[in-house]
């Protein structure tokens, strides 16, 4: 009897492990194939399985993401993994703040400090600003979450790494229709297309995969409202026995209400209000993105491979924010924000796989190149006549016009060596080169011009060694480095006009232990780690949405991470993780007050969680998950925390399967005892108002037809 074994196979990690910046995919589940398969530690397409990766790394399947799940946020499959933080702020304006090991906590809105790829276009920009609003999760495959040393060589802003990869179609043609409902006047509706005119081996084999979903919500808070379209496609083609090309087309419009931050005491007199000023200024946001790339594969024999991946975008974002006209008319703030940004990258790699001394050998070179150009305009949120402000939360005089250009040059090379049965060596370096060049067309407050270029060698290594067949440990090192933002440099401390020039690049240096070993039909897996970061850009101030950054001096994160997931009785799936972060100053910090040894603010200390799944291939399925988080500071002073908070959701469903035709009716209670608690932070606010409230006690339910045209 064959066994579905959840999350033993991963993809490979490092340039080699994860190619094209992202990760060379092995077979994984699908809910198309047959619901079984046999995982082994055999290395399939030159991969690795997660078992024998010798770094920090975790799997979840997009079938599991899917189950009973809306398919909004990467919030809804990821809180198992260990490391993660990944705080949904309920605010579709600002995105979901994601954090791994304490790196990207920071963030205001967006993602900052990890790497995130989507078939290999990376979702990161060159100056390390990334988000998640263009991953359609009905279309993922498997997400890989890489922690640790290796993650630096992914080059900058590389405190971990995310790479969503999504399915490639295949036989039967499917045709596929969702729609589910939650509260809060939620509504999502999907219709996807998907399969294949053969089974990918011979030349001329095509497959394809399609969706295009809406989504829109009246949001859980007051003036939190939101929609987003989102449409993905896949292409695949067999060029030859030897070559395949696949192009990838990403769209996606979002138009979002931004209720903005409370206070302790607004939060605990109703979570659900908006800070002041937001209803006055319509404060709201619009993003619209289109992408599209080409990935060229071709193997020269048993032992050589090339990749060739290329992309090209648009992302076009206005901002209007609360901050109030008199802030305007005294200082350089201005109330919308109006960005046009370009981006385009190519990434082209080799890998060569021999023996050197009878030893097993591979090695890959590569060249990395990104290039962002940014139109980034600033308005007043209101029109003036003499001493009257009128047209509050419209767009009025320009009061910043600026042209920015930032791009990324980086070769690597990683090789891996077998040394013995026992042991192997990885070892990697990249180069990495970051230039920034802003053009100031405002100059009525001067000409705030400016040019910043940096350089670093990032050097990784690891060395294993294979207990058994199923038990190994590994040690390993790395250095990172993570660049401003052109976000980060847009506005400066001391509120003076022109750029954060002054701002340091941060560098660190982990080191890390783990070890992993397979129990019956699961994985235990648990690393500890150290990291010492240098000039860390942490957050100097935060006012009506106008955030300004600065350099910490020194910082040291240590921590314990534990996961163990768990197939029994059949169709029983358990996944259990916890980790423990000790993220602290290690010099001052703060201007008023010695921050010497306080919490890094926006970091949980311990986070948990418990799930427990029934999850057969037809009929009845359901499932049950416990999350813990402790508290969060949210200020460099330590005076002010989010409280630690533990929540649980229940979800049920079953699943008919008739002839050609699949309906599956699912439905699901989040936060089911009804907590009251913080969903995230706005570290340093000024106003004091830290909190983003997460929504109490509620509900969905969803059914998904799909009909395969065998």
């Amino acid at each position: 009897m064959k066994i579905k074994l959840p999350q033993l196979k991963a993809s490979l990690i490092l340039p080699v492990i994860f190619p094209a910046a992202g990760l060379a995919a092995t077979p994984s589940r699908t809910e198309t194939s047959s619901p079984v398969m046999i995982v082994t530690a055999t290395p399939v397409n030159h991969g690795l399985s997660e078992l024998d990766t010798p770094a920090a790394v975790s799997v979840v399947y997009g079938e599991d993401m899917r189950r009973a799940q809306p398919q909004v946020n990467l919030s809804e499959g990821l809180a198992g993994v260990p490391g993660l933080q990944v705080l949904n702020r309920q605010n579709y304006a600002q995105d979901l703040q994601l954090s791994i090991r304490g790196f990207g906590s920071r963030s205001t809105f967006g993602v900052r400090g990890i790497r995130i790829y989507v078939d290999g276009i990376p979702a990161t920009m060159p100056d390390g600003q990334g988000q998640t609003s263009n991953i359609d999760i009905g279309s993922i495959d498997h997400v890989d979450v890489l922690r640790g040393p290796f993650s630096a060589l992914y080059g900058n802003s590389s405190g971990g790494v995310i790479n969503v990869v999504t399915k490639k179609g295949q036989q039967p043609d499917t045709l596929k229709v969702g729609s589910w409902y939650g509260s809060y006047g939620s509504w999502r509706n999907s219709l996807q297309a998907s399969g294949s005119t053969g089974d990918g081996t011979h030349a001329g084999d095509v497959d394809y995969t399609a969706s295009v979903s809406r989504f829109t919500t009246h949001g859980y808070r007051d003036h939190s409202g939101a929609s987003k379209d989102l449409a993905n496609a896949r292409l695949g083609v067999r060029i030859d026995d030897d070559s395949t090309l696949t192009l990838l087309v990403n769209s996606t419009h979002i138009q979002a209400d931004d209720p903005g931050g409370l206070t302790p005491e607004e939060w605990r007199a109703n979570p659900e209000q908006v800070a002041p000023n937001v209803s006055l200024y319509n404060a709201r946001k619009t993003v619209d993105q289109t992408q599209a790339g080409l990935h060229y594969e071709r193997s020269f024999g048993d032992n050589d491979d090339l990749s060739v991946m290329t992309y090209a975008g648009i992302r076009e974002t206005t901002q209007y924010q609360s901050i109030p006209y008199t802030a305007q008319t005294k200082s350089q703030k201005f109330g919308v924000i109006d960005l046009t940004r370009h981006y385009q990258g190519i990434d082209t790699r080799w890998t060569h796989r021999d023996t050197l001394f009878s030893l097993p050998v591979s090695a890959t070179v590569g060249l990395d190149y990104e290039t962002m150009s940014e139109q980034r305009k600033g308005y007043q949120n209101f029109s003036q006549s003499g001493s009257s402000y009128t047209d509050l939360g419209q767009k009025g005089a320009l009061r910043r016009d600026e042209t920015n250009l930032m791009w990324n040059l980086d070769p690597y090379f990683q090789t891996a060596w077998q040394l013995s049965d026992k042991w192997s060596l990885d070892a990697g370096v990249r180069l990495s080169t970051i230039s920034f060049d802003s053009d100031d067309h405002y100059l009525a407050n001067g000409d705030d011009s400016g040019d910043k270029r940096y350089h670093q060698w990032l050097p990784a290594a690891s060395l294993k060694y294979a207990i058994d067949d199923s038990w190994n440990t590994y040690l390993s090192a790395g250095k990172g480095f993570e660049t401003p933002t052109i976000t980060e440099l847009s506005n400066r401390p001391d509120g003076q006009s022109g750029l954060n020039l002054g701002l340091k690049p941060s560098t660190n240096k982990t080191i890390e232990w783990g070890t992993k070993k397979r129990i019956g039909y699961g994985l235990l897996n648990a690393a500890v780690f150290q990291t010492d970061t240098r000039n860390e850009i942490v957050s100097a101030d935060n006012s009506n949405g106008r955030a300004t950054y600065k350099n910490a001096g020194q910082t040291r994160r240590r921590g314990m991470e534990l996961g163990f997931e768990q197939q029994f009785a059949g169709d029983w799936q358990l996944t259990t993780s916890w980790t423990v972060l000790d993220a602290r100053y290690r010099s001052n910090a703060c201007s008023g007050s010695d921050c010497t040894g306080n919490r890094i603010p926006g970091i949980a200390r311990n986070m948990g969680y418990l799930g427990l799944e029934y999850a057969p291939y037809s009929g009845w399925y359901g499932g049950a998950d416990i999350r813990y988080m402790s508290n969060i500071e949210a200020n460099d002073e330590n005076t002010v925390s989010a409280p630690s908070y533990t929540v649980s959701s229940l979800n049920t469903g079953y699943k008919w399967l008739v002839d050609n035709w699949t309906v599956d009716l699912s439905g699901r209670i989040d936060n089911l005892f009804n907590r009251k608690y913080v969903g995230s932070v706005i570290v340093n606010e000024s106003n004091g108002r830290y909190y983003e409230s997460a929504p109490g006690r509620n509900y969905g339910v969803g059914l998904n037809v799909s009909y395969a045209f065998r």
